[in-house]
């Protein structure tokens, strides 16, 4: 079966759903010579594609646009998250980035930040984390992989701007978030092409293989063309953002 079959087999036939932003971060360790990309397991009671091993992500918030930061995202990662349909704003941009800074802190424990000297964060909620280690995100390190939407007739539709960041961006390590009642129970660093990536989702395998094939041309671009997968006409799709 192939991995657009497999997509397919798995929708079911709920009512129609308009897909939610969402933002997933691939953090990524080329310390050596075969990266290593940061994967989860989620619990097996969730809703969403349990027990399956994941990159952190989730739905953004209406707040993120408002969390101070320690740098501006890029003028070129801003221009890549503005193409393609709908048309978002700068800011909802802003937002995409942040939320992926956001989850993969909330998920994994592992924060993206950096210290800022002129300025004293007061940060609450899921940014309490960075507050505490005198820390504001920094989403200056990010880069787009690909964007994707859930196809229709799930239980759940996201339509997900995928982003990666290199490992050396952790700044700070929250205990205690991983645990077997947490939303992700385990958290493997895992050399591309090892076994436990094999049992990935097969919308986040086609996305893994985008950075794959990124990394193995030399140090990332945001010049880089941005996939993006969807679905119409029953199948699945692979269009170039902007293109």
């Amino acid at each position: 079966m192939s991995e657009t079959e497999k997509i397919e087999k798995e929708a079911d036939h709920h009512p129609y759903r308009r897909p939610v932003d969402a933002a997933t971060l691939i953090l990524v360790d080329r310390s050596a010579s075969t990266p290593k990309v940061l994967v989860g397991k989620r619990h097996d009671n969730v809703v969403f594609m349990p027990g399956k091993f994941v990159f952190p992500g989730g739905r953004v918030d209406r707040t993120d646009n408002r969390v101070p930061v320690a740098a501006p995202i890029p003028k070129a990662l801003e221009q890549n998250l503005l193409k393609g349909s709908p048309k978002i704003t700068p800011s909802r941009a802003r937002s995409l980035a942040i939320a992926a800074i956001r989850e993969a802190c909330e998920e994994t424990g592992l924060c993206l930040g950096r210290t800022c000297n002129n300025t004293s964060p007061d940060l609450t909620g899921a940014w309490k984390p960075f507050s505490e280690a005198g820390l504001l995100p920094d989403p200056s390190g990010l880069f787009l992989i690909a964007r994707a939407i859930t196809p229709p007739g799930r239980v759940r539709r996201f339509d997900t701007r995928f982003f990666t960041a290199d490992a050396s961006s952790i700044a700070h390590r929250v205990e205690g978030v991983i645990h077997a009642d947490a939303e992700l129970v385990e958290l493997v660093w895992v050399e591309i092409g090892s076994k436990p990536l094999a049992d990935l989702h097969a919308m986040t395998k086609n996305v893994l293989a985008e950075l794959e094939k990124r990394l193995a041309t030399g140090p990332l671009s945001h010049d880089a063309p941005v996939p993006f997968f969807h679905f119409y006409g029953g199948k699945m799709h692979k269009d170039v953002l902007g293109a």
